[in-house]
Parts: structure tokens; C-alpha cells; sequence
């Protein structure tokens, strides 16, 4: 097992890997392509930065682009090499670790959907909170209950958390399910 040292060393490249994973584009057929050289040229560094950080030779990830007068690299390929680097990653240093996208690039995909979903459903709450509250006189149960729930949205992990949010405030303030409907309809 390596010692925690590396470990701290190669975490912040095992994470900008995942990140550069997560932004990058899917591949409608297989000869769709890159052109703009940043994406090779800043994952080649950070795998040149990789080797000399851990010592080991992680040439074989390293991105060669295709053509002399435009020069690409296939999304695919791309992807593939980000993939493949990650999971040597976990493997020789995080293994002890949960598994990054237990080989499964998609579950990156889904996971960086689901946090989307979840932002704009944050976003959207926070919007109908902030269209109410001028709908009520200072120190009603209803602004008041607006108001807590506002300050606590950022709380809520998950739905269920919301909900759990929003009964525990209308029972604290009185306010009653009806009500609660009006506010999201």
C-alpha cells in the first residue's frame, strides 16, 4: 500500500482526471473528434506530472493527435485513455477507497446529471420561495414559514430531506397542507 504522502500528492491528479472525465464530450459515432489541442495538450501534462510525481511511467495514457495540417484526437479515444488512467489510479493508490465509477464511466455521467437535476430543483424551490414571500405581511406564519425554509434549503441532502424541511416548518408555523400547495403550484 503506498504511504499517505503519495497518496496526498497523486489526490489532487486522480480528482482534475475525474473532473476532465466528467466534462468530457460523448461521442455520437465513433470518428467524431476533437480539434481544439487544449484538451490533449492539458491532459498530456497532467499525466507527464503524474509519473513525475509517483515515480511510475504513465506514458502508454499519454495522447497522441491524428493529422499534421488539423490535428484531433477521437472522443473515444480520449475518453478511453481518461478511463483507463483513473482506474490505474484507484488501483495502485485508492484501492482502499470506494471505486471512482466502479469501472463505468456512464455512472460519472448519470451522477454529474443527477447533481444537475437536483441544482435546478434547489433553484426552482429557492425561485417560488422568493416569489411568496412578498405575498405575505411581516410576521405571518406563512413568511416566516417561507423564510426558514429558505434559510434551510441548503440543508436538504436529498427529496426526502426536503420534504421532511418543509412538514417540520409548517408544523412549527401552522401553516397547513393546502397552504403548502399553493406555495409550489
Amino acid at each position: 500500500m503506498p504511504n499517505s504522502d503519495i497518496k496526498q500528492k497523486i489526490r489532487p491528479i486522480y480528482s482534475e482526471f475525474q473532473g476532465y472525465l466528467s466534462q468530457a464530450p460523448l461521442a455520437e459515432n465513433p470518428h467524431d473528434a476533437i480539434g481544439d489541442k487544449y484538451f490533449w495538450e492539458q491532459y498530456n501534462r497532467t499525466v507527464n506530472e503524474l509519473s513525475q510525481l509517483s515515480g511510475k511511467d504513465y506514458s502508454k495514457f499519454i495522447i497522441t493527435p491524428e493529422g499534421s495540417k488539423h490535428p484531433c484526437i477521437r472522443i473515444n479515444t480520449y475518453r478511453q485513455k481518461l478511463s483507463g488512467i483513473i482506474s490505474r489510479i484507484y488501483g495502485e493508490f485508492f484501492s482502499d477507497e470506494l471505486a471512482p465509477f466502479s469501472g463505468m464511466p456512464s455512472t460519472v455521467i448519470t451522477q454529474t446529471q443527477q447533481q444537475s437535476q437536483s441544482i435546478k430543483m434547489y433553484l426552482d424551490i429557492q425561485s417560488k420561495i422568493d416569489e411568496a414571500i412578498p405575498n405575505f405581511k411581516d410576521g405571518s406564519s406563512e413568511k416566516g414559514f417561507l423564510e426558514k425554509l429558505k434559510s434551510s434549503l441548503n440543508t436538504a441532502l436529498n427529496v426526502n430531506d426536503l420534504f421532511k424541511l418543509c412538514f417540520k416548518f409548517a408544523k412549527e408555523y401552522g401553516v397547513s397542507i393546502e397552504t403548502l400547495l399553493k406555495f409550489f403550484s
